[in-house]
């Protein structure tokens, strides 16, 4: 297939070379120079939104916020001025459910489909083609677009309409921010009774409390490598949609709200772009206590 791709940051650069191990062919944009990495491939740049949407069928945004998507899509050179009938929108990025219901009325009004395709798995997901796809709007267009999705993730689902792809996001950033905050606790509750975190890391693994989280981020948080990953600032994104949503329906989320709070108490230390493994930290500070440090209390 002819493919456009926007937005070419920490997901977007490993997830656009897959396309391209696919066998499709591929114009991308990005406020950046391209890497060489995709160049040297073939890969052709763009200097707008606009000129990839002219040239390509199927245009993939992945880009930070709802703000950005506004802007790649309705923008100056944008997206919607480059299109004709029949072509489709996927948006990649975690973002509003309610604007997207929006941007894919707009899209619609020009002749052509928009699917919200979400994604999680973080950057190791978008490198080894393994992210999962959560996907709102017409069961065609998903059907059109669903091997070029095949290409960068393997759990695959059309969750329902527009927006719905969005909403599901949104509810795995509450429970991963959730499980983030229960191994964070768990492994400060451990290390400050003086055990070993990383061997209650490897016996919880065997257990009913094993998890990705535990894992991966457990592993991260023992020993301390806080490099993005998937930013804090980017999580607070995704809870503050949540959040918002969750006042306009009604709905309390208290302890959503707790980890907001946590992530909030990072990013006043400066950690906005540590990796969300780090709300770690936020835990620390209130225990004047860090994983990996002797505790007072530990026996030799």
């Amino acid at each position: 297939m002819n493919v456009g791709f926007i937005g070419l940051g920490i997901m977007g650069t490993p997830m656009a070379p897959n396309l391209v191990t696919a066998g499709h062919s591929l114009q991308v944009f990005d406020l950046k120079p391209v890497p060489s990495s995709l160049t040297e491939r073939g890969v052709g740049g763009c200097g707008s939104g606009r000129e990839v949407a002219e040239r390509t069928d199927v245009i993939i945004t992945m880009v930070p916020d709802t703000p950005h998507v506004e802007a790649a899509l309705f923008g100056k050179s944008g997206v919607a001025e480059g299109l004709s009938p029949s072509k489709i929108v996927v948006d990649m990025s975690s973002i509003s459910p309610i604007a997207t219901k929006g941007f894919a009325k707009r899209i619609n009004a020009l002749g052509c489909d928009y699917l919200d395709a979400p994604v999680s798995g973080g950057e190791v997901g978008a490198k080894n083609a393994t992210l999962s796809i959560m996907v709102g709007g017409p069961e065609a267009a998903f059907n059109r677009v669903k091997p070029l999705l095949r290409s960068m993730g393997k759990n695959i689902t059309l969750v329902g309409n527009n927006g719905d792809g969005q909403t599901a996001k949104v509810a795995n950033q509450i429970i991963v921010a959730l499980n983030i905050e229960a191994v964070a606790e768990a492994l400060l509750f451990a290390a400050r009774a003086g055990a070993d975190p990383a061997r209650v890391r490897q016996a919880l693994m065997g257990g009913f409390a094993s998890s990705k989280i535990l894992e991966l981020h457990g592993e991260r948080m023992v020993k301390r490598t806080f490099e993005p990953g998937f930013r804090i600032e980017l999580h607070q994104k995704d809870l503050n949609l949540a959040l918002s949503n969750a006042r306009e329906m009604g709905l309390a989320l208290p302890n959503t709200a707790t980890a907001q709070e946590l992530f909030n108490s990072c990013a006043a230390h400066g950690g906005a772009a540590w990796d969300h493994s780090a709300m770690v930290r936020a835990l620390e500070y209130l225990a004047n206590f860090e994983i990996g440090q002797k505790s007072a209390g530990a026996s030799d």
